[in-house]
């Protein structure tokens, strides 16, 4: 029996860890030919996985180096049927606190490089129509305190999704966002020593009142792979909160 994505060539940022791992091994499994495009590490995990996955060097943050590994990905692949704009880092402290540098950085990865990974994949996508999928983050629905500069370029995916998909659809490509809450990644474990030395409450207690436990990449990863699938051919400029109904939770 053949996957969903059975023949799908798709380009990963960021998933040599975490949620776009995840991503990449459950994409595979579907039967797509998977580019891994990542600042470290992706050569190590496309080697992991197997199954021709292939692993590039890519900081999101260069428009130069995004536009090598975006040429790479195609040559190896080509073509290109699916783009998933994973790449991204955090930080915890009050918004008033942050360095310029700190905010910059936010902005550089997270929003810039998405929009850079876009910019430079379109042509490929547009060549027989595709799909996007940007992960953003519930933070860029929902206000979280500590999380200022990373909610507000989360919303920026957001919304530049929204634009994606309504500039891209008679082109045949189709855009939509994954909004996570907090889940079980390397970069949970770091928030959780930063919130506690920030607000002498353990965030663990957060994550229970509101989601009832942590998520799983995995769990984000059979969302991702049914957006980028035919299966949600008529699903296009959506935010899909992923996040066991934190976002619902008011007291």
């Amino acid at each position: 029996m053949t996957g969903i994505l059975e023949g799908k060539r798709a380009l990963l940022t960021g998933a040599h860890r975490g949620i776009g791992r995840a991503v990449a091994e459950a994409f595979v499994a579907a039967g797509a030919r998977v580019v891994i495009a990542d600042i470290e590490g992706a050569d190590k995990a496309a080697l992991e996985i197997g199954h021709d996955t292939v692993g590039v060097t890519c900081d999101v943050r260069s428009g130069d180096s995004v536009a090598a590994a975006v040429a790479e990905a195609t040559r190896a692949l080509g073509g290109l049927d699916v783009l998933v704009n994973n790449a991204g880092v955090e930080h915890f402290g009050p918004l008033h606190e942050m360095t310029e540098d700190q905010f910059d950085r936010m902005y550089s990865v997270n929003l810039r490089g998405t929009w850079l990974v876009y910019k430079h994949a379109v042509p490929a996508l547009t060549d027989g129509g595709g799909a996007i999928v940007n992960i953003a983050s519930l933070a860029g629905v929902v206000g979280f305190p500590l999380l200022g500069a990373y909610a507000a370029v989360k919303a920026g995916v957001v919304r530049m999704t929204e634009v994606m998909a309504l500039e891209l659809r008679d082109l045949g490509v189709r855009a939509n966002a994954i909004c996570p809450g907090f889940i079980e990644t390397p970069m949970i474990e770091r928030a959780f020593t930063e919130f506690e030395a920030v607000t002498g409450t353990p965030l663990k207690d957060l994550i229970t009142r509101g989601q009832g436990r942590l998520g799983t990449p995995g769990e984000v990863a059979s969302l991702a792979t049914y957006l980028a699938s035919e299966g949600a051919s008529f699903v296009n400029g959506t935010a899909t909160v992923i996040d066991g109904g934190m976002n619902v939770r008011r007291v």
